[in-house]
This record gives structure tokens, C-alpha cells and sequence, in this order.
């Protein structure tokens, strides 16, 4: 029999790119083979992060094949501060629609059609070209099954009581059916919030509800696992098949034995300092923190005195920003200390990272892929959320899985250096907190790797859902 093949289509977004390329692999080793659709500029991306040019097709040890095919949006410089973004959304749209056409039309000709369009968050459209075409489609839901739920109530009924607790002064808190948790302003996605200032976000999402509507109880891909979030899996049922098919995370994740062999010297850095030492500390591929902030960061780090190594991307500038004072403007103040004290980079990888022995503690933003790269690996947190999914994010690390503690900010939205300097006391110090934050991070690590096991929850699922694509499930 044929194998069956699958058109994935992401958005060009770092933060859906990893998992989808993740997702992309998983369905290999199931013996499909998958087209990989994303624009010029999320080629380039992957690109960046590999160090090389991806190959345009690759082999896996079962046959399957994974092949690469980027299409122009007319943006592969990617979208920039100044464009019109309107333009920009609506180019995407015509343009992925398009390529879309163009994969499946001629492999339909050819003899060898598409069993399944899947698409990750943000790309309704891609939805309907597979409705056009008269192609099954599935979303791939990139956050936490806690957030889609939020979502589905904000758009069936909740939406005004969502509003009306964030307006509230204070704020009140916000239940919903099937959840047990109690949500405040901070803990819910930001784009619900009516204070938010992308605006772009809301009817994209509403679009793809809409078009989830018009299916019965159809099938939504979840990147997370059933022992995860068992609640969150089951809230909206009676509507929405949720399945968990994740932690997408690298496969070096999965390993029994810790990643350390890179001669980035990073690692060679971290590979020199004892077992549980080092604070690790990234925000992501996306946020940027304020200069005040910065120094704050910096200031509790060196109060904390442990080793740590902080990730500090380069900022990009536009030709009329660039200053010969820029440098001097960005440089922390207390430099010269924090680089005896530990180590700061402009990238690094971050698996390998979290994967070594060295590493105590996570500081990180909440991003979903960061969140399941540390539950993988065992790795307690601080939470540190900036804006859609991240508060959310933080609110489960803390309260429902209790793998690690979620910074305060000040009346001026700053978090100052003694709560930083707190928290990571909390995580990494020999009180009863800590010891338990890590028993609870190990006993996840555990429970990730074990759903990725042939036999295991994820694995169980995602050969299940191939299996109704292919029409030999139930």
C-alpha cells in the first residue's frame, strides 16, 4: 500500500516552526510521508537555526520522506517594523492559499494525493483552500490544550464575562466549565485581553474556531500529552476532539543520557561546573526586554551569585536606528562582574542546554516550547511570561504541575532583582520548596518521555490519527 502523505503547512514564526518540524518527524516514523510548507522567510529561519541549508528532502530510516517547500509571500525578508500589516496578512493568506493549490492538484493528477492537509495556529485559510479542495484537514494546536480551551469558551458565550472580570478593579477572577482552575487578568491569554495591542491575533482565531464549527466534534492535534493536562483534553469534548500528540520536543530530549558532546563553548563552560548549579536564562526568540528590566535581570543574578548563562540576542535595527552610542546604550552596567560570574551569549541551543547536568533552574519567558523543552528535561522554572500564551503557561508551571514559581513586577511593571534573587532561592535553595519543585520536575521529565515510548499515550495517538486518515480507524 501506498504511503500516506500529509501537506503540513506553519507559519513562519520560530516558536511554530520547531514543533512542526517535530510533528513533521513523528509522522515519518509513523510511515507517512509529509511536504513541509512554509514561506521563504521560515526557510531561512530553519536555515539560521541548523547553521546550514536544510536539505530540500530527507530520508528516515523507514522510508518516509520529508520534503521542503518554501513559497514567496512577497515578505522573505520577514514582516518589519513599518509594514503595513494588513497588506502583509492578506499576502500571506493569497500566497499560502496558492501553494497550497499547487501541491495538491498536481499530486492528485499524478496519482499520488494528499490523504490530509494540517496547519498549525494563526493560518485559517489554510483550513479552507483543504475545504476548497476537497481534502481532509486537521488543526495542529501549537500551545497547551488549557489555552485552546480558553479560546473555544471566549468565542462560545464566555467572551463578555471574560471581558467584564479583566475591566473589574481590581480584577475578578474567571471560571470556566470543565476547568478547575480560577483565572485572573494575568493568567489568561493576552490577546483576550481588551487592553492588548494585537489586535490582528483575535479574529484569526475566531476565524478558525468558525471553521472548526462547521464540523462535527471535529479532530484537533494538541502539542502536549494526556497526563499533562487530562482536564484541559476533556473540557470542551462534547464539541472538539482533542489529542495529545506531544511534548514536540528534539528527539535528543528523549534520550536517557543528557546531550553534552557539542564543542560550543558554552557547553564546554557548562560542563565544567558541578551538577544543578547553573541558572539558565532565555526569553525567547521574540520578546525583548527593556533596558531597565535588563539590569534588574543582571543586578539579581550577581545578588544570587550562583554561575548562570544568559541568552542576549543582538537587537536588530533599522538603518535610521543604527547609532555609533547603540553599543554603549544596550551594554549592561555591571558587565565586567557578570562575566566572571557567569556566562552571556547572543544565542545557543538551547536542548543541549537543558539537557546538561550543570543546569539548576530555567528563567524563562513560558513560551510552550520552552515550557515542554524544561518538563522534558527535568528542569524547574521561573517564570517570567511577556505576552500571548506565556501568562497561562506560567499560571499551570506554578499551580497545577508546581515545576516552578512565577515572578512578581513591581506598580511599574518592572521585576526587580530581589524578586528575582527570591524565586531562584525558592527553586534552587535546600528548603522544603525547592526539594519539591524538583521531585515534581523529575517525576514530569519521567512522564514526557514515557508518552513518546512505543506504547505511550502520544505514541498511541498519533498512530491512531494516521490511521483515521488513511480510513482503518474508527
Amino acid at each position: 500500500m501506498a504511503r500516506p502523505r500529509f501537506l503540513l503547512v506553519t507559519h513562519s514564526a520560530q516558536g511554530h516552526i520547531n514543533p512542526s518540524l517535530h510533528f513533521a518527524n513523528r509522522l515519518a516514523s509513523a510511515g507517512a510521508d509529509i511536504t513541509f510548507v512554509t514561506t521563504v522567510n521560515g526557510h531561512r529561519r530553519m536555515a539560521m537555526a541548523a547553521g546550514r541549508e536544510p536539505d530540500p528532502e530527507t530520508k528516515t530510516p523507514n522510508g518516509s520522506v520529508i520534503s521542503l517547500a518554501p513559497f514567496s509571500d512577497g515578505y522573505d525578508d520577514g514582516f518589519k517594523p513599518g509594514d503595513d500589516l494588513d497588506h502583509y496578512l492578506s499576502a500571506l493568506r493569497r500566497c499560502g492559499s496558492q501553494a497550497i493549490t499547487d501541491h495538491v492538484v498536481p499530486a492528485r493528477n499524478d496519482g499520488r494525493p494528499y490523504s490530509c492537509v494540517v496547519y498549525t495556529i494563526l493560518l485559517p485559510w489554510a483550513g479552507l483552500a483543504a475545504d476548497e479542495l476537497r481534502i481532509p484537514s486537521v488543526l495542529l494546536w501549537i500551545q497547551p490544550a488549557m489555552v485552546m480551551d480558553i479560546y473555544y469558551y471566549y468565542f462560545h458565550g464566555h467572551g463578555d464575562i471574560i471581558r467584564e472580570n479583566i475591566k473589574r478593579h481590581p480584577p475578578s477572577k474567571t471560571t470556566l466549565p470543565g476547568l478547575s482552575l480560577e483565572f485572573t487578568r494575568r493568567d489568561l491569554p493576552s490577546f483576550v485581553d481588551p487592553a492588548d495591542t494585537y489586535s490582528f491575533a483575535i479574529p484569526l482565531l475566531q476565524e478558525q474556531f468558525e471553521i472548526l464549527e462547521k464540523k462535527n466534534k471535529p479532530r484537533v492535534l494538541i502539542n502536549t500529552f494526556d497526563e499533562l493536562e487530562a482536564e484541559a483534553l476533556r473540557a470542551v469534548s462534547d464539541h472538539l476532539s482533542l489529542m495529545g500528540i506531544g511534548p514536540l520536543v528534539p528527539l535528543a530530549l528523549e534520550e536517557k543520557e543528557p546531550s553534552n558532546r557539542s564543542p560550543e563553548k558554552y557547553i564546554e563552560w557548562l560542563n565544567s561546573k558541578p551538577k544543578t548549579t547553573v541558572v539558565y536564562v532565555s526569553f525567547g526568540s521574540m520578546s525583548v526586554l527593556a533596558k531597565p528590566q535588563m539590569e534588574e535581570v543582571a543586578k539579581g543574578l550577581l545578588e544570587f551569585g550562583r554561575p548562570f548563562l544568559w541568552v542576549v540576542r543582538e537587537k536588530v535595527k533599522n538603518d535610521t536606528e543604527k547609532d555609533q552610542n547603540d553599543k554603549d546604550d544596550d551594554e549592561l552596567s555591571r558587565r565586567e562582574e557578570l562575566d566572571k560570574l557567569g556566562m552571556i551569549v547572543p544565542w545557543c541551543s538551547q536542548t543541549d542546554v537543558l539537557s546538561n547536568e550543570s543546569v539548576g533552574c530555567f528563567v524563562t519567558h513560558c513560551g510552550w516550547n520552552s515550557t515542554l523543552e524544561s518538563l522534558a528535561s527535568g528542569v524547574p522554572m521561573v517564570g517570567f511570561p511577556q505576552w500571548t500564551d506565556q501568562g497561562t503557561n506560567a499560571k499551570l508551571i506554578e499551580d497545577v504541575w508546581k515545576t516552578g514559581v512565577r515572578l512578581k513586577p513591581n506598580e511599574e511593571g518592572i521585576v526587580g532583582s530581589e524578586e528575582i534573587k527570591r524565586c531562584l532561592d525558592l527553586v534552587m535553595g535546600g528548603k522544603e520548596n525547592g526539594v519539591e519543585l524538583r521531585r515534581n520536575a523529575k517525576k514530569w521529565k519521567d512522564l514526557a518521555r514515557e508518552a513518546l515510548k512505543e506504547g505511550g499515550s502520544s505514541d498511541r495517538n498519533l498512530k491512531a490519527f494516521v490511521k483515521e486518515v488513511i480510513g482503518e480507524g474508527p
